[in-house]
């Protein structure tokens, strides 16, 4: 496609990168944002910049915060129990629901050998670490996706904190096999988090 300006074009190339918009929507963003003050721009811009260089992600349970302390405890309820999670719109999806009322630990992705991520390059170790030092928690929910590298995870996780005074559950395959957390509908998401079974019994 050939573009009337070098500008247009190279802004909808940046704008084509973000997931799930393709060249054709990229333009209409871009055109869009040509119709409207240059204000508006400017804010979306400095909004981006500072989201980019202000966000941090608590030093405890690894969520994207303002701020690096732990947000959990004054968002919901129930400390005794962890929820543990892959990425952070897994947290977006279970809060959602409105089923969950604990906290969550963040562990930045899952073990999978073919792309080249182990446990060490996961939170897993400030995980048992959490668990160690906070005797108010009593459960670990493991709210990963079912797939291969969802089930090793789990499995890798139940054995690092098998030494624990633990209930250590999974949410109920409500969720499909092969399916990502973060595109289950709520309803579906909901009942796993309230139908959760023993990992061992999975």
């Amino acid at each position: 496609m050939e573009y009337p300006s070098k500008l247009v074009e190279e802004a909808v190339i940046e704008v084509s990168r973000l997931p799930g918009i393709g060249r054709k929507t990229a333009l209409r963003l871009v055109l869009h944002l040509l119709k409207q003050p240059a204000e508006k721009t400017k804010d979306l811009s400095e909004a981006l910049v500072q989201l980019r260089e202000g966000i941090k992600y608590c030093k405890i349970c690894h969520i994207i915060s303002d701020t690096e302390e732990c947000t959990c405890r004054h968002l919901k309820t129930d400390t005794s129990t962890v929820c543990v999670v892959e990425d952070t719109p897994d947290v977006f999806a279970i809060r959602n629901t409105g089923q969950y009322q604990g906290m969550f630990h963040v562990l930045g992705g899952r073990i999978s050998p073919i792309d080249g991520v182990g446990p060490d390059d996961l939170k897993i170790e400030s995980l048992v670490k959490r668990v160690k030092e906070d005797p108010e928690i009593r459960e670990i929910i493991l709210a990963l996706s079912a797939t291969m590298e969802g089930d090793t995870t789990a499995f890798y996780i139940t054995k690092r904190l098998a030494g624990f005074n633990l209930r250590i559950t999974s949410i109920a395959r409500g969720i499909p096999v092969g399916g990502e957390l973060e595109y289950a509908d709520e309803l579906t998401l909901g009942r796993s988090i309230t139908t959760r079974t023993l990992f061992d019994q999975v």
